[in-house]
């Protein structure tokens, strides 16, 4: 959604996941302490700044979750970019992860090769395909133990709690005129949400900004589906905390009608 409203706007250059193939295994690789902070300037110099150099608009942005691993590397590199953390109800992320992405996010198969690397250097790194690289949590940490019994679903859960966590603690050791913190239900329903995310991203705000966020976007097949009472549980008792902490404790489950 995101995207394809600002993409939109004249002299501005809008990606989704802009060069996903790399900026995914980058960002894992950074969250696992496998690489430091100079090899992943380096390769967003590389990909994010030469792109930034040879656009020919004012304004380039890239929305994708895989640069939450970044942050501290892109705000180092671009010290003019600013960040929007867009976050939605944790329900509704876990079930469209669940259903529509399937076979390339947490299967058991790609989250066990992946765990074999992380754990020992000498097994062979899988492929940059998305379906291998999704962050695990670090050997030690005081859910990694739990992960590796999870399922499909919890690790799902376990994933948008962290990623969560890691942009909020990095966005607040930059200043505060960096960053914007914005809800998706908030953007769809009131015009002056949208305005105030525009006027932070110093783009030119009008009425069919907002009608471009009032339409559901979806990336593949229109379809919702409400949490089941077992996955409702695990939910709550992995991501629940970071639910409330991002103010949906109080809000009931909907329903997107595409």
């Amino acid at each position: 959604m995101l995207h394809k409203a600002i993409a939109r706007l004249s002299d501005v250059e809008m990606h989704h996941e802009y060069m996903v193939h790399i900026t995914q295994a980058l960002g894992v690789k950074r969250y696992q302490g496998l690489i430091g902070a100079e090899d992943a300037r380096l390769v967003l110099a590389r990909t994010h700044g030469a792109a930034i150099h040879y656009s020919q608009a004012a304004h380039w942005g890239d929305s994708s979750n895989k640069l939450s691993w970044l942050i501290p590397d892109l705000a180092a590199l671009f010290p003019t970019a600013r960040f929007v953390h867009l976050v939605r109800d944790g329900r509704k992320v876990a079930s469209s992860y669940f259903h529509k992405l399937a076979a390339e996010c947490y299967d058991d198969r790609s989250t066990a090769i992946l765990a074999a690397h992380l754990a020992d250097p000498n097994v062979p790194a899988p492929p940059p395909e998305k379906k291998y690289w999704w962050p695990q949590p670090p050997q030690g940490s005081s859910d990694a133990r739990a992960f590796r019994g999870y399922d499909q679903f919890e690790r799902i859960c376990w994933h948008w709690a962290e990623l969560n966590r890691v942009v909020m603690d990095e966005l607040a050791r930059l200043p505060n005129e960096r960053s914007l913190f914005a809800r998706l239900e908030d953007l769809t329903e009131s015009p002056s949400a949208v305005r105030g995310l525009y006027d932070f991203l110093n783009l030119p705000y009008s009425d069919e900004a907002f009608a471009e966020f009032i339409r559901p976007h979806n990336v593949n097949r229109p379809e919702d589906r409400l949490l089941d009472d077992v996955q409702r549980e695990s939910f709550e008792a992995i991501a629940g905390a970071m639910q409330a902490r991002l103010g949906y404790a109080d809000r009931p489950e909907y329903v997107v009608n595409y």
